[in-house]
């Protein structure tokens, strides 16, 4: 009897070893066409991503990664705690100010979602299952582009197709850099067409709104979602979720804000999954 669970111990240790998941990456793929390329040279050197897939997994969800920084700057990684989760990590290059201005970014980080559209199937993946997230400005644009549907729509895409917008501490109101273009001090809130608040409605794809502590995080950033949470309720939005992680600064909370997010792309993927029968 010894030998024989010895033996079945060992088989399942011999599947198990074959049926993990592989994964490959591809690094500086160009979003753009080329004859966009072609007429901008910015374009061309900057607007680029990096792209981690499974490779022996099917139908897999996909993870959109918009760095911070301020839009000024920052760092175009794939984030290390999002590989080896059975997802693919697409992280998206931008331009950045002050060589442009609003909106070049906001449709750089559309038109890097396009091409995730446009390609995911071809590496096994699945369209309905494509999420929005970021950092700090990252997690602005993320929003921009969801909750703003003109953005996409230029792509012929549905905003309302991405499966969850789930940004880290993304700016709520107009962001400070695009303020700072237009002439606005720094500490003067402001709400107009480059401001999620402003594009506020129903239909929403499911978004959970992560933040820091709201006694350590960027001036008025919590209450900035705080207000957006508020707003989306308001209007009857079905899937809106606020979370604080106290005691965690603006830079802090991005590590746990990873573990939050790998658990609502888990949950809403089964949701996805079931609802529209995605094996």
């Amino acid at each position: 009897m010894l030998r024989k669970s010895i033996s079945f111990i060992l088989m399942l240790v011999v599947v198990f070893s074959f049926a993990q998941t592989e994964y490959q990456t591809e690094s500086n793929i160009a979003y753009y066409p080329e004859n966009i390329r072609k007429t901008d040279s910015y374009i061309s050197s900057q607007c680029k991503l990096n792209f981690y897939y499974p490779t022996n997994v099917k139908n897999f969800p996909t993870v959109i990664w918009f760095h911070g920084g301020g839009l000024t700057g920052g760092s175009n990684e794939l984030p290390k705690e999002l590989l080896n989760e059975n997802i693919a990590v697409v992280s998206v290059e931008y331009r950045l100010a002050p060589k442009v201005k609003a909106p070049a970014y906001i449709e750089d980080a559309a038109a890097a979602t396009a091409w995730v559209f446009e390609n995911i199937e071809k590496y096994g993946g699945n369209k309905n299952l494509i999420f929005q997230s970021g950092h700090s400005a990252g997690g602005y644009l993320a929003m921009m582009i969801t909750l703003d549907k003109k953005y996409l729509q230029k792509y012929n895409i549905d905003a309302n197709q991405i499966a969850g917008l789930i940004p880290f501490s993304g700016q709520a109101i107009t962001h400070f850099q695009i303020r700072k273009e237009q002439g606005i001090r720094e500490l003067q809130p402001t709400i107009d067409q480059y401001a999620p608040l402003f594009h506020v409605r129903k239909d929403a794809p499911p978004i959970v709104l992560i933040t820091g502590d709201r006694e350590l995080e960027l001036f008025g950033r919590y209450e900035e979602n705080a207000y957006l949470a508020r707003m989306l309720k308001l209007v009857n939005h079905p899937s809106t979720k606020l979370l604080e992680e106290e005691g965690f600064d603006h830079v802090g909370m991005a590590n746990p804000g990873f573990f939050i997010l790998k658990k609502e792309v888990q949950d809403l993927t089964k949701k996805i999954k079931t609802e529209k029968k995605i094996p």
